[in-house]
This record gives structure tokens, C-alpha cells and sequence, in this order.
């Protein structure tokens, strides 16, 4: 009876984190502040407009609609790329020991540093008709800047991080023994990479595809400069809507801007979706 009296008298267990209450305002106040009103803003400003005022600026301009194509097409090619070669950089990341690796592990984060600007007149002066890597290929007519080609390009730069930096731990802790394993019952490499390594590591690439694939989609900075802005060709979808902002046309750029947030909040869908399943694989 008087050891539950004590017990009674005892202060009560801290908390998981101190100040919780206060962490949490000051959290739910910044993502507010940087996040939710922005966007709230942008859908509340949409709704101004009528369905066939939003149609005709966002689905039905036969220019707004080529944007969207080469948007989403060369993001999804850009990304695919970088599955198979950001695979390959970060198995020889993790798997090998050589002299320049810690170099080399650095320059994959370079693309997060370096202004985007930057590496978009980088790219330009490397791959114009006079650049060094361009001019090989102007006798056989196959331009790359200013062209559709150019602008995969830079998106790869920018999205090849988001692969290695998410595939390098799935690697990291996979186990040798199960390949050693493999190879002792009779299986070859390309078996054992088929059907042992690629399953085991499938989550973490496909997230890393998918945040790729994202961070293309709103991509501005370094496509700018080597797309050459041609219309119904060469122009993506955010520099539609800067071009409708410095036109002053705010509900134009809003309704592009609406659509690409919607498919933004699709790919978050998508990646968490992806993250849960790479849990339970992970669990299993």
C-alpha cells in the first residue's frame, strides 16, 4: 500500500522529446508559413477561374500541351537513365575500393551544390554545334543543344544523386553471403544479379527512379539555357509559366502551376507508397 503511495508521488515519465508541445508548434508554424499557405494560395486563386477558363489555359492551349509532353517525357527518360547508370555508379561506390573513390563519391553531390544556372551554361557551351563534345556530332546533323536531347541531358545531371544516394544503403547492407550462396548452388553472376540482388534492392531503385523523375519534372534552372526555348518544341512547363508571369498573365501561369502540383503530389504519393513497400521488403 504505501510503495503505490510512493509511486503515486513520483513525478511523471518525460516525455519521448522535451518541450513537445513547443517543437511541434514551431514545426506545424513553419511548414504552414513555407508550405501549406503558398500552395493554398495557388489552388485558392484557381478557383477565380471557371472549368472552361481553366480548361482552355491549362488542357486545351495546343502549346501548354507540347510543354507537358516534352516535361514528362524527358523527365521519365532522364530517369530511367539515371536507374541504369546511378545502379552502376553506386555498386562501384559501395562495392569497390580504388584510389579518387571518395573524390568521385563527392562529385555525385555536386549537382546538389552547384547553382543550376550554372551547370545549364556548362552544359550548353559543352554540347553547342562549337562545343567539344557538339561539334563531333554536327557532320551527321544530330543536334544536342537546342534540341530535345540537350534537355535530358541536363535533367540526368540533376536527378543522378537521387538514385545513388537511395540505392547506396539498400546495397551497403545487403549480404555477400546470400550471392556467395548462389554461386555455390550452381548460379552464374547474371543469375545471381537477377535473382537475388536486383529483387533485394528493386524498392530502393524504384524510389530513387521516382524522386529522379520529380525532381526533373520542376526542373528550371539548367534546362533554360540548353533547350532554346523553341516554341512546340523545345519549351518544358515551368518556363511556360514564367513566360505567362512576366506576361502578366497570372491566371494562366496558375492554372499550369495547378497541374504540376497535381502530378508533384501524385509522385509524393508515389515515392511513400514505394517507401512502405521497401519497409516491408526490408522487414520480410
Amino acid at each position: 500500500m504505501e510503495t503505490t503511495r510512493r509511486k503515486s508521488l513520483l513525478p511523471p515519465a518525460p516525455g519521448p522529446l522535451p518541450g513537445f508541445g513547443l517543437t511541434m508548434g514551431m514545426t506545424l508554424f513553419y511548414i504552414g508559413l513555407m508550405v501549406i499557405i503558398p500552395l493554398a494560395g495557388l489552388v485558392l486563386f484557381t478557383t477565380r477561374m471557371s472549368f472552361a477558363e481553366f480548361y482552355t489555359k491549362a488542357i486545351a492551349d495546343p502549346r501548354v500541351l507540347a510543354s507537358y509532353r516534352l516535361s514528362f517525357g524527358a523527365s521519365l527518360l532522364a530517369a530511367s537513365i539515371n536507374g541504369v547508370f546511378g545502379f552502376v555508379v553506386a555498386w562501384v561506390l559501395v562495392r569497390y575500393r580504388f584510389v579518387g573513390r571518395k573524390v568521385m563519391d563527392a562529385i555525385v553531390d555536386l549537382p546538389f551544390a552547384l547553382p543550376t544556372a550554372v551547370s545549364g551554361i556548362a552544359l550548353t557551351t559543352l554540347y553547342a554545334s562549337t562545343g567539344l563534345i557538339g561539334r563531333l556530332f554536327e557532320p551527321f546533323g544530330i543536334s544536342i543543344a537546342y534540341a530535345w536531347p540537350g534537355i535530358v541531358i541536363a535533367l540526368t545531371l540533376v536527378g543522378l544523386p537521387f538514385v545513388v544516394r537511395t540505392l547506396q544503403p539498400a546495397l551497403e547492407s545487403l549480404d555477400k553471403e546470400v550471392e556467395e550462396s548462389s554461386a555455390s548452388l550452381g548460379a552464374s553472376r547474371g543469375q545471381t544479379f537477377i535473382r537475388v540482388i536486383l529483387p533485394s534492392v528493386m524498392p530502393a531503385l524504384l524510389t530513387g527512379i521516382a524522386l529522379a523523375f520529380a525532381r526533373a519534372l520542376g526542373e528550371f534552372g539548367s534546362v533554360y539555357f540548353i533547350a532554346g526555348n523553341m516554341p512546340m518544341k523545345t519549351e518544358i512547363a515551368p518556363l511556360i509559366i514564367v513566360m505567362k508571369l512576366e506576361q502578366f498573365d497570372y491566371t494562366g501561369a496558375t492554372a499550369i502551376g495547378v497541374v504540376m502540383l497535381a502530378a508533384a503530389f501524385l509522385m509524393l504519393l508515389l515515392i511513400n507508397l514505394l517507401q512502405r513497400w521497401s519497409r516491408k521488403h526490408t522487414e520480410r
